[in-house]
């Protein structure tokens, strides 16, 4: 079950308010996981 935060940001992402970097920039801060990023942004999360 998604947090309210992922749906927020899925919804948000989906909307063009949020980038592609800011979920990342969450995922690596550890806001949201990994799985939450590939839920949000459709791709798998990668190390960069």
């Amino acid at each position: 079950m998604a947090s309210i935060l992922v749906n927020s940001l899925k919804r948000l992402y989906a909307a063009g308010r949020v980038t592609k970097e800011q979920i990342r920039e969450r995922a690596e801060k550890g806001t949201i996981t990994e799985a939450d990023y590939q839920e949000i942004t459709g791709e798998a999360y990668e190390d960069e």
